[in-house]
């Protein structure tokens, strides 16, 4: 695991695995302040403190610290459901069928105010966070970081449990901030009708219609339109920082 300031949550994750793993690797941020990392020691968690460096290499940092054969990775906001753990255990207990795969990918379930989203583009929002040591390794992505595996992928059926946002606002600030992200990690690139226009109007089509977001009531809606709103907020960002130049490069009055 990796994590900030998450002593708000961090224990019900933690409970979800401490007692069937043979280690727990946490890397915390070296300025939380908030007894994150009390909590994860009396789990009998390894805690290292190190600067922030992005989501991938941060996560590649804790992974190249454990020792196991296998190896699990959670968010801070994450929980192994009592399924997914039993599927988890009963595929490594056998050994020929776990080899089978390098790695095995799981789908992932998210708690939105007051329902758990299962339709749209959040679901089944699979994620593949179990592998083999040495068969896998963490990109250098800032954020939306994905696994990149040497080898075959198998697909478990029990369900991550993902409490992501507290509510609307968390969601607000999480969609302002990884915006944020995208412009500066897409500087530069030039931006017309389509990322402005088409791409937010296609994101709510796919994600409340053609997945049927519809069906997870107002909170499915909500999912939806937001997502429309941080592509357009993603493209507009490096649109705006791009007005300045485009402006001093100019004759005045032209």
């Amino acid at each position: 695991m990796i994590a900030g300031n998450e002593a708000a949550r961090i224990r019900r994750t933690l409970e979800s695995v401490a007692e069937w793993t043979a280690e727990i690797v946490i890397v915390i941020n070296d300025d939380v302040t908030d007894g994150t990392e009390k909590i994860a020691a009396a789990f009998g968690a390894k805690v290292f403190h190190e600067t922030w460096k992005g989501f991938g290499p941060q996560k590649q940092s804790a992974a190249e610290k454990c020792t196991q054969p296998w190896l699990l990775n959670l968010d801070a906001d994450e929980v192994v459901s009592p399924e997914l753990r039993l599927e988890i255990t009963n595929l490594l207990a056998d050994e020929g069928r776990c080899r089978t795969h390098a790695a095995y990918s799981f789908p992932r379930c998210t708690f939105y105010s007051g329902r758990w989203i299962r339709h749209g583009d959040w679901y089944p929002d699979r994620q593949i966070r179990l592998w083999q040591q040495g068969r896998a390794h963490w990109p250098t992505a800032m954020v939306h970081e994905k696994l990149k595996v040497a080898g075959t992928i198998g697909r478990l059926r029990s369900e991550l449990l993902h409490f992501s946002m507290d509510n609307l606002n968390h969601h607000v600030r999480k969609m302002m901030d990884y915006s944020d992200i995208f412009a500066r990690q897409q500087a530069g690139r030039n931006i017309g009708a389509l990322e402005l226009g088409f791409r937010p109007w296609w994101r709510f089509v796919r994600s409340y219609l053609l997945r049927r977001g519809f069906l997870d009531g107002w909170q499915g809606y909500a999912v939806a339109r937001l997502a429309a709103q941080e592509v357009f907020l993603r493209y507009a960002k490096i649109r705006e920082a791009q007005v300045p130049a485009a402006k001093s490069a100019g004759k005045p009055g032209s």
